[in-house]
């Protein structure tokens, strides 16, 4: 599991390897110039712990962190931002706590009723516990590459993307908004827990047919449209044909039979769902010639 440790300030450290710098540079002159061995080896002595002194300075940014470790164990991570001084020893891997855009390429899959189509998400993830993402996979950053695409893949393939193939489909890829993005960001949640990463949010941003079958489905849809379209005008034209009759029959206009009341509804169908304006024709005899 992740440790949180927080190591002695810097500053000081820094202060300490100046001086022993200088000192060296002090004992490295006097002991030439005297030909003193004794300045010789406290000079090279005040320079390896310079050297040992500035190894274990360390700067960390706002948003980043370190994986300390110490001959391959786990000693701690430091998040805390500044200067810092660790055991010069200690093996440090840097490690970006920043939120990250994924794009993922647009990918070319089935639907759950075999349609060829294109499918793309963006994700917004960032690193959690950085025990995981540095010693429980293998480069965490391709991890969540590879994963975010199998996720991807696995929601194309569980829905269809619209529900004209399937009529109970309570779900679909085009319609489904929220709840998709939502069931896409638990999936990605839980594939990417083993590394460590916080899913943010992830969205589908881009959707199509694929483009053998893109001019097909387009034409399914404009007849599924049209059909309905057809079907509205009919059911508001039934009801204008028989409200007329009723009126004319409630008000003694007009006496029809069956026969005359069949070439009514028969015109008047015609007139209300035709796509063309009607042309009158004018009736100059009686209604019974």
């Amino acid at each position: 599991m992740e440790k949180i440790v927080k190591p002695l300030s810097g500053y000081l450290a820094l202060v300490i390897s100046l001086v022993l710098f200088g000192l060296s540079i002090f004992l490295f002159i006097n002991g030439a110039s005297n030909s003193n061995p004794a300045f010789m080896f406290f000079a090279a002595i005040s320079f390896l712990a310079f050297i040992f002194f500035l190894k274990g300075l360390m700067i960390i940014q706002p948003n980043h962190s370190r994986v300390l470790s110490f001959f391959g164990k786990y000693v701690g991570t430091v998040k805390a931002n500044g200067l810092f001084f660790i055991n010069p020893l200690y093996s440090t891997q840097r490690m970006s706590l920043r939120s990250e855009n994924l794009q993922g390429q647009t990918l070319k899959v089935n639907d759950k009723m075999g349609n060829p189509i294109e499918i793309g998400a963006v994700i917004v993830w960032k690193v959690g516990d950085t025990y995981k993402a540095a010693f429980d996979v293998e480069r965490y950053m391709e991890y969540v590459r590879i994963q975010s695409e199998a996720a991807v893949r696995h929601l194309a393939v569980s829905f269809p993307y619209d529900n004209l193939e399937d009529e109970n489909a309570e779900i679909t890829l085009r319609d489904g908004g929220d709840n998709v993005n939502h069931i896409l960001e638990k999936e990605l949640t839980d594939r990417l827990s083993t590394a460590g990463i916080i899913v943010q949010e992830a969205r589908i941003s881009h959707l199509a047919y694929a483009s053998e079958i893109a001019g097909a489905m387009l034409q399914r849809q404009q007849a599924t449209a049209i059909v309905a379209a057809r079907a509205k005008i009919v059911e508001g034209a039934v009801g204008m044909v028989d409200m007329a009759l009723k009126k004319l029959s409630a008000e003694n206009i007009v006496e029809l039979d069956d026969e005359r009341k069949a070439a009514m509804v028969s015109n008047l169908m015609v007139v209300l769902c035709g796509e063309k304006a009607a042309q009158p024709i004018l009736n100059a005899g009686t209604l019974y010639n």
